[in-house]
């Protein structure tokens, strides 16, 4: 049996969103070229891009936003049950600053706000809820150390 590898880029496109008792945080996805399911912007690798790169890239590919790249929330290895391949997932938050009205797949796909606990429901694979969670504990902690160096 031949192992094909293959390395994929992922996104997690966040935003605040403004309401009257504070700032919720949201999370975009997207939906599948074949179907209604719902997940992060994903894609893969060229050779003459970084990861961040990659990562970007298929942020507007895929779900038309535009925005800041963070560090790596991790890497994450599966096999793909649908085609069997071994994937080399690399996932990113994305802070959003610009959606766009056009963008490349907007014919292709949904892009969906919604709050990190329906995300967390609809993401159907561990490992998306697990770098969620490390979104959402890493945003924690910088506003918390925000808060604490702006009081000092």
């Amino acid at each position: 049996m031949c192992l094909i590898i293959s390395l994929a880029c992922r996104c997690i496109p966040y935003r605040y969103k403004e309401e009257d008792m504070g700032n919720e945080l949201e999370v975009l996805l997207v939906s599948s070229q074949k179907g209604e399911a719902l997940m992060f912007p994903k894609g893969g690798w060229e050779i003459d891009e970084t990861l961040e790169e990659a990562a970007s890239r298929e942020s507007i590919e895929e779900a038309g936003v535009i925005g800041t790249v963070g560090n790596q929330l991790g890497q994450w290895n599966f096999i793909s049950k649908r085609h069997g391949i071994y994937y080399e997932g690399h996932m990113f938050p994305l802070f959003v600053n610009q959606q766009l009205d056009i963008w490349p797949e907007q014919n292709l796909r949904k892009r969906i706000w919604m709050t990190v606990g329906e995300a967390r429901e609809i993401c159907q694979h561990w490992w998306m809820k697990e770098a969620l969670d490390i979104l959402v504990k890493r945003l924690t902690s910088s506003s918390h150390q925000n808060i604490i160096h702006t009081n000092n």
